[in-house]
C-alpha cells in the first residue's frame, strides 16, 4: 500500500506543474495592461513601471513563470496588490469558508446520491425507482446558479425563512445555529447536480452487481434481502462509485466559484472572481493552484480507498 501511495503522488506532480503552466499562461495572454488595471487613475508611467518591476512583469515570459514556480516552491506565493497582504495568507483564510461549503456539500451529495441509488435498483420499476429517477432527472437539468437564485426568491424574500447571503449575520451572529441558515440554501444548490450523477451512477452499478453470481448464491442461502443489499452488493458497486465521488469533488469544488458568488460566500470561489475583476494576478494564479492542489490531493485518496476495497487495483 506505502509503494502504491507513493507512485500516485509522484504521479501527480507533472498535473501540479501543467496545472501551473495553463494558470500562468491564461493569466499572462489576458488582454490589458495589469499594472494600469492596478493602478486605475494614478496609472502614470513612473508608476506603470514601478508596478511592473514589483510583479515582475518587466521579466520575459519564461523567466516570469521560473521565478514564480520557484518562490511557490519556497512557500511565497507573492503578495496581493488589491488586499495588501500576502497572497497565502488570504488564501488560507477563505479556504475554511469554502472547505465548510464543499465540505457539507459533498458529504450531503454523496450520502443522499448513494442512498437514492441503492433504493431504486432495489426497487426497478417499482414507483420508488420511477419517483427517484423523476427527481434526479430534474435536479441534474437545473443549473446550480439557477436552483439558488430561485431558493433566494422563495426562502429568503417571499418567505423570509433563510439569510440571502453571508456567512454569519453582520450583527449578533457567529453561532452554529447562524452558520446553518446561511448555510443550507447555498449547500443545497451546489449539492443538486452532483446528487443526482452520483444516484444513477450508483444505480447503474447496484443493478450490474445484483446480477452477478454471488448475489444469486447468497439469496439461495436465505440471506436477509436487506443484508443482500446492503452488505454484499453494495460494496462490491463501491469499487465503480468511489471514483464518481472523486470526479463530483471536482464539480463542488469548481461550483463554490459561481454558488459562492451568488450567495455573497466568503470563500475562495468569490475572492478570485473579486481578483479577476480587479486584474489581481498574483491572487488569482495561487487560488487556482491552491484549489487545483486539493483538487490532485483528493483523488489521490479516492484512489487509494477504491483500492483498499479492491486489491487488483494496486497491481
Amino acid at each position: 500500500m506505502g509503494r502504491y501511495i507513493l507512485r500516485r503522488l509522484i504521479s501527480a506532480i507533472p498535473v501540479l506543474l501543467g496545472i501551473t503552466v495553463i494558470v500562468f499562461l491564461i493569466m499572462a495572454m489576458i488582454p490589458g495592461d495589469p499594472a494600469t488595471a492596478i493602478l486605475g487613475s494614478y496609472a502614470t508611467p513612473e508608476n506603470v513601471a514601478r508596478i511592473n518591476h514589483d510583479l515582475g512583469l518587466d521579466h520575459p515570459l519564461v523567466q516570469r513563470y521560473f521565478i514564480w514556480l520557484f518562490n511557490m516552491l519556497h512557500g511565497d506565493f507573492g503578495r496581493s496588490y488589491s488586499l495588501n497582504r500576502p497572497v497565502i495568507d488570504e488564501v488560507l483564510d477563505r479556504f475554511s469558508a469554502t472547505l465548510i461549503l464543499a465540505g457539507v456539500s459533498f458529504v450531503a451529495c454523496s450520502i443522499l446520491g448513494i442512498l437514492a441509488g441503492v433504493v431504486s435498483a432495489a426497487r426497478q420499476y417499482g414507483a420508488a425507482d420511477k419517483a427517484i429517477t423523476f427527481v434526479v432527472l430534474i435536479g441534474i437539468s437545473i443549473p446550480s446558479f439557477f436552483l439558488g437564485m430561485m431558493m433566494i426568491l422563495l426562502f429568503a424574500v417571499r418567505l423570509s425563512w433563510l439569510p440571502v447571503s453571508g456567512m454569519y449575520e453582520i450583527y449578533g451572529g457567529g453561532g452554529p445555529i447562524d452558520l446553518l441558515r446561511h448555510l443550507t440554501m447555498p449547500a443545497v444548490a451546489l449539492s443538486v447536480v452532483a446528487t443526482g450523477v452520483i444516484a444513477r451512477l450508483t444505480r447503474g452499478a447496484m443493478l450490474e452487481v445484483l446480477r452477478q453470481d454471488f448475489i444469486r448464491t447468497a439469496r439461495a442461502k436465505g440471506v436477509h434481502e436487506r443484508r443482500v443489499i446492503w452488505g454484499h452488493a453494495l460494496r462490491a458497486a463501491m469499487v465503480s462509485v468511489i471514483p464518481v465521488l472523486g470526479l463530483q469533488a471536482g464539480y463542488v469544488l469548481s461550483g463554490a466559484v459561481y454558488i459562492e458568488t451568488v450567495f455573497q460566500w466568503p470563500g475562495i470561489g468569490r475572492m478570485l472572481v473579486d481578483a479577476i475583476l480587479k486584474r489581481d494576478i498574483l491572487l488569482v494564479q495561487g487560488g487556482v493552484v491552491f484549489v487545483a492542489a486539493c483538487y490532485v490531493l483528493f483523488n489521490i485518496l479516492v484512489d487509494v480507498a477504491q483500492s483498499l476495497l479492491d486489491p487488483r487495483i494496486k497491481t
